[in-house]
């Protein structure tokens, strides 16, 4: 198992399949976000019971910040081995294939997301089940209040679609390399995995999207 450590491909291989991990968390993160605009009740029921400091809960984030932590460091590895290698021509490929901006900036999109997560972790985590854990004073039980009063501000609204965004060109490359790396890269199927990576990226990011405009328009809590 060491080639998974040690050998370009095996790194590779570890960066998608973290990846294609992360992808499924944002598909089940983005739904439970829309909850939100329909009914404060669901979410906080989703957020604190099913969500809080549960032993289950906790073990799920757990193996969900060591999917990060493997994610974002392979990521740091592979940009500066690849840009070790082709030094200057880094962007020219034999083959000529015409690049994307996101997959010449995909480390660039990928600091930006990681900044953001820090931001939106202290922000929304740390104050629910990061302080009930520690048994902080002050954690926050109202996680519906709490989001909206968070979104309450332009600014964060403006910072999270940007993210949002940045996450978008993030998985619209992301996706495809994933499974390309993976074994999917034949001729045929490589353009039906793109234009799927764009369908699913477009529904995680407006999903997530559409949350904090609507909460800052005042169009959340419909069922409320």
């Amino acid at each position: 198992m060491s080639w998974l450590i040690k050998s370009s491909i095996g790194r590779k291989f570890v960066q998608s399949i973290s990846g294609l991990f992360l992808i499924l968390f944002l598909l089940f993160h983005m739904s439970m976000n829309l909850a939100l605009i329909f009914s404060y009740e669901t979410y906080d029921f989703i957020a604190n019971e099913l969500l809080g400091a549960n032993w289950w809960a906790v073990a799920a984030t757990g193996v969900l910040a060591l999917g990060f932590i493997i994610h974002i460091v392979y990521g740091i590895i592979l940009t500066l081995q690849n840009r070790k290698a082709r030094g200057k021509d880094r962007y020219v490929f034999a083959s000529k294939t015409p690049t994307t901006w996101s997959s010449q900036n995909m480390f660039i999109l990928g600091l930006f997301l990681l900044l953001f997560l820090i931001v939106h972790f202290y922000q929304m985590w740390y104050q629910m089940q990061f302080k009930e854990l520690l048994g902080i004073e002050g954690f926050r039980h109202d996680s519906a209040q709490l989001v909206t009063e968070v979104f309450s501000q332009l600014w964060v609204v403006i910072v999270y679609e940007l993210a949002f965004l940045a996450l978008w060109l993030h998985l619209t490359h992301g996706f495809w390399s994933a499974l390309h790396t993976a074994g999917l890269n034949n001729t045929v199927w490589i353009k039906r995995i793109k234009a799927l990576g764009n369908v699913i990226a477009t529904i995680i990011c407006l999903g997530f999207a559409i949350v904090p405009i609507a909460v800052y328009l005042g169009f959340s809590n419909l069922l409320g």
